[in-house]
């Protein structure tokens, strides 16, 4: 609707999980390398968890692009929020391996373990490596799938794990894994993504409007320190105000986004 008039090619502010759009700040740079190290070196478990909209999701698939199918099966959990039943059918389901039976009532723990065990082996036995990674994990309430989910890493051979989980979530998910102390115990690697300081929001402003075909600033300085101020430094927050402020700025005719179209839309929101 705005691209036109900004010389924009496309809109640079989209809040959806685009990861051409994805910018690697200092922290998030560490974070998916962290992230790929435990996947390489098997070491069984990871979690990153991060204030809500800080790029948990979009670093999951940053992971995917590094992971080769030749070498890695990966399946991916969107809402954990299931009964310890359910979320192994889900594990074994995104693995796209085998057809299950329809019915619930022909499901059990020990059934999926077991279809789940015969999986692994096979990726193994085909020089595969298997990831699972769970967002949002931080939803699970149910203490029995805590202790259910470390019970995946049990699938070992030869003294080295067949599963490497990746956990994502909210703050609250540290506290949740601690209370499991043979769960906490088992994840290797543990990262926490902060919100953006000014200077990534800076950066992170220009680095999207650069991708969407704009070299030239739209913000004013202090029309960024105003966003920085108002969201944060938490990127779906910042492409929320950013975006609405480029609407805003056709309709009030401008030439670029200053502090007091900032301060008006922020207020709005």
């Amino acid at each position: 609707m705005y691209e036109n008039y900004w010389n924009l090619t496309k809109k640079p502010f989209e809040n959806v999980t685009d990861p051409e759009f994805f910018y690697f700040s200092d922290q998030h740079a560490e974070a998916l390398s962290r992230l790929a190290y435990a996947i390489r070196e098997r070491k069984g478990a990871a979690l990153l968890t991060g204030v809500f909209g800080c790029g948990k999701t979009l670093l999951a698939q940053a992971i995917l692009y590094e992971l080769t199918q030749e070498k890695y099966k990966v399946g991916i959990i969107n809402n954990p929020q299931l009964d310890y039943v359910d979320l192994l059918r889900a594990i074994v389901r995104s693995l796209k391996a085998v057809e299950l039976p329809q019915k619930k009532t022909e499901l059990s723990i020990d059934y999926l373990l077991e279809v789940l065990g015969k999986i692994l082996e096979n990726n193994l036995q085909d020089g595969k490596e298997t990831v699972i990674i769970i967002d949002e994990a931080h939803v699970i309430e149910d203490k029995h799938v805590f202790e259910g989910i470390r019970m995946l890493l049990n699938f070992q051979d030869r003294g080295r794990f067949l599963i490497t989980l990746i956990l994502l979530g909210q703050p609250e998910l540290r506290q949740k894994i601690e209370d499991n102390k043979q769960l906490e115990q088992r994840i290797a690697i543990k990262y926490h993504l902060n919100a953006f300081d000014l200077k990534d929001t800076i950066n992170y402003i220009a680095y999207r409007l650069k991708l969407a075909g704009r070299d030239e600033a739209i913000f004013t300085k202090e029309a960024v320190e105003s966003i920085y101020e108002y969201t944060g430094g938490i990127p779906r927050r910042i492409n929320r105000l950013c975006d609405i402020c480029l609407l805003a700025g056709v309709a009030k005719n401008l030439k670029q986004i200053d502090r007091s179209t900032v301060i008006e839309e922020a207020r709005a929101l």
